[in-house]
């Protein structure tokens, strides 16, 4: 989440009525269009929603997608490397 507070794109996945979905979130808007652009995400699908910042409680301007079905990229191997 704090990627996503700097501006960067970050994935949460959840699970919702039974169904793998997940979470595409930002505080930069235009990067996340820029995504939605590339995957032929409908940019009226994009949704507002003002989180806190874990790191000092501030409530910030954030934006997801709700991805799932064909958007939904596949889960990373149990082998592969997170950075941040």
């Amino acid at each position: 989440m704090i990627h996503a507070m700097d501006g960067g794109l970050w994935l949460h996945r959840h699970v919702w009525k039974g169904r793998p979905m997940a979470h595409l979130v930002s505080t930069d808007k235009s990067k996340l269009l820029e995504y939605g652009r590339r995957a032929g995400i409908p940019s009226d699908r994009i949704q507002y929603k003002r989180l806190k910042d874990p790191r000092t409680g501030a409530g910030r301007d954030a934006w997801h997608w709700d991805l799932g079905g064909p958007f939904l990229p596949p889960p990373a191997p149990p082998d592969a490397q997170v950075t941040g």
